[in-house]
């Protein structure tokens, strides 16, 4: 896989790129409109939107491999691999909101203000600010100050210095963009509404749909305000709760992309580049203990199947002591999230266990133990040439958790909140299992279940290590956004981080010992002379070091929203 281009001077690019790529309806008669053909000076929006919309999910191609497996589901500890170094290929997020999402939004908007009839396009003009919100909000996570209210002004304005904005200062814009957004979708009385239809890859033009979106976004940024504010998050949260369009419930209200063409580890399923990635000893633990659904869907079986036993029994060979030999799950191992506090099981991870004698004319049986991802889940391509990519980008389980998680700590006050903490668990939980085995299904993975799932559903709820129990009521919650997030892994990420959980001391679902820094941000290039004062001015209002990519450095600086959180693994 290549490496992705540093890029030198994000602002200053975006500023002069018109991306209009790809959109043939846009490209006939082109020696009539400029004389350079790479530009089209009047797009259909409704194009504009479809590419930044798939530009929001492709752009993924790379951070899969070099962001998601190889370091945050690692720091997380939903996966266990080798460590590898922090590199120029993370943080990709950052060039594509500038590069290919924001000029199509703005653009978006600057042909619908153009128009003779631009109040029938209002709704379509809603939309396009909560697509980037919704981009924004995953940019200044690992980045803290980004340029925002002045992004883009190299277009249209001639002004490539914008300045930072601080992240306090871009939630506060966020949220009152997003209820601009709201109140606009929301209006019947704007008529006769020019609708994105098929070209709206996300909903298709349903603008409840996008209201549903708004109001999921903003219990994203509530969540993420916590710490820092708490106030503010329980006012967002009761304001959700009184929107009478609610937040992503059910499953076809979810954020979702489908795409036989978008191969997220390459046409070659090159998910294993550079190493595999296998499950921690904690998930497995969790996963088989409360009989979850989701083990098959997110991890293989390793090579105990079969006649194994008979094979063991020959040659009276006795499995490893962190194998129990009498586990109905035995097929599924997990190994230590860091090689180095095991290295025992972790010596299994890449090598077999063998059984059998070495001699000349001797049969050996060899045997891996722990189980990997499973790779087709996350990449349909692998070792096939059948299967599409389906992700879910904001699903209903992540609404249905947040508003169990805020229920569950008081702060939705005398609001109604249409059920109880339990109430929204419980559907959260269900709306994962289903999205989940949907995706494996899409995929030609294997699956958790055939049918409905209603059973397996209803029996994984009443589990011990599942039902509410009245004494860890949120820690069971929290483990439920955390399993569901196996998907998503800035937004892993982000739970983790905000909340400390898994902790390290829990008896429910313990964090494994971490002897590795984790860095709490990614960095930002410097981004040339143009505009390098107000980026080291950022930087500096941050108390970031410019241009440290070093792990020890970002493990101790981090962004506005995270400083009042805990540490990894010790939350309260």
């Amino acid at each position: 896989m290549k490496h992705i281009k540093k890029y030198t001077s994000y602002i200053i690019a975006a500023g002069m790129l018109v991306s209009m790529a790809g959109i043939s309806s846009c490209t006939k008669n082109f020696e009539k409109v400029n004389n350079n053909p790479s530009v089209v000076s009047k797009p259909d929006v409704k194009f504009l939107l479809t590419y930044a919309e798939d530009k929001m999910i492709t752009y993924e191609y790379t951070e899969w491999i070099w962001e998601s497996m190889e370091q945050l589901f690692r720091f997380t500890q939903h996966v266990t691999s080798d460590p590898y170094e922090l590199t120029n290929n993370v943080n990709t997020r950052f060039g594509n909101y500038y590069l290919q999402v924001l000029p199509n939004l703005f653009e978006i908007r600057k042909q619908i203000d153009a128009k003779a009839d631009k109040d029938n396009y209002q709704k379509m003009a809603a939309v396009s600010y909560v697509l980037q919100v919704m981009h924004g909000i995953k940019v200044t996570d690992m980045n803290g100050s980004i340029p925002y209210q002045q992004a883009i002004q190299g277009r249209y304005d001639g002004n490539f210095s914008p300045e930072y904005d601080k992240q306090q200062d871009l939630f506060t814009t966020w949220l009152q963009e997003l209820d601009n957004s709201i109140a606009t979708l929301s209006n019947s009385a704007l008529m006769n509404q020019v609708s994105y239809g098929n070209a709206d890859v996300f909903y298709k033009g349903d603008w409840n749909k996008w209201i549903k979106l708004a109001n999921t976004l903003k219990l994203r940024i509530a969540a993420r305000l916590e710490n820092q504010d708490n106030a503010k998050t329980k006012l967002i949260f009761q304001q959700v709760l009184q929107d009478v369009t609610g937040v992503i419930e059910a499953d076809d209200e979810q954020l979702s992309y489908q795409n036989p063409d978008y191969f997220a580890f390459g046409m070659g399923g090159e998910i294993n580049y550079r190493s595999t990635r296998y499950a921690t000893t904690s998930i497995i633990k969790f996963l088989k203990a409360s009989n979850d659904p989701r083990l098959p869907i997110y991890f293989e079986a390793n090579d105990l199947k079969g006649s194994y036993n008979d094979t063991l029994t020959k040659y009276a060979t006795a499995l490893p002591s962190f194998i129990n030999p009498l586990d109905p799950l035995i097929q599924y191992q997990g190994g230590p999230a860091d090689f180095t506090t095991n290295p025992t099981v972790a010596n299994y991870i890449k090598n077999p266990f063998v059984v059998g004698n070495s001699g000349a004319g001797s049969a050996v049986s060899r045997y891996f133990l722990i189980s990997p991802i499973n790779r087709k889940f996350f990449s349909p391509r692998y070792n096939s040439t059948s299967g599409e990519f389906k992700d879910v980008k904001v699903t209903a389980t992540e609404a249905c958790l947040l508003i169990a998680e805020f229920i569950q700590k008081g702060y939705a006050g005398s609001v109604d909140t249409k059920g109880t903490a339990e109430d929204w668990y419980k559907k959260g939980i269900a709306s994962s299992i289903k999205t989940m085995n949907g995706i494996a299904v899409i995929a030609g993975s294997t699956t958790g279940f055939s049918g409905s799932g209603d059973a397996e559903v209803t029996a994984y709820l009443n589990n011990p290590e599942v039902k509410f129990n009245g004494t860890n009521d949120l820690e069971r919650i929290y483990i439920q956004q955390y399993l569901n997030f196996y998907r998503n892994a800035n937004e892993a990420f982000v739970f983790s981080r905000r909340t400390g959980y898994p902790k390290n001391t829990s008896a429910y679902y313990a964090r494994e010992t971490f002897n590795e820094p984790i860095p709490r941000r990614f960095w930002t290039v410097d981004p040339g002379e143009v505009n390098r004062a107000n980026w080291q001015a950022a930087l500096t209002e941050e108390g970031f070091t410019a241009n440290a990519q070093d792990v020890l450095t970002l493990s101790k600086e981090r962004v506005w929203y995270d400083v009042p959180a805990p540490e990894f693994g010790k939350g309260n």
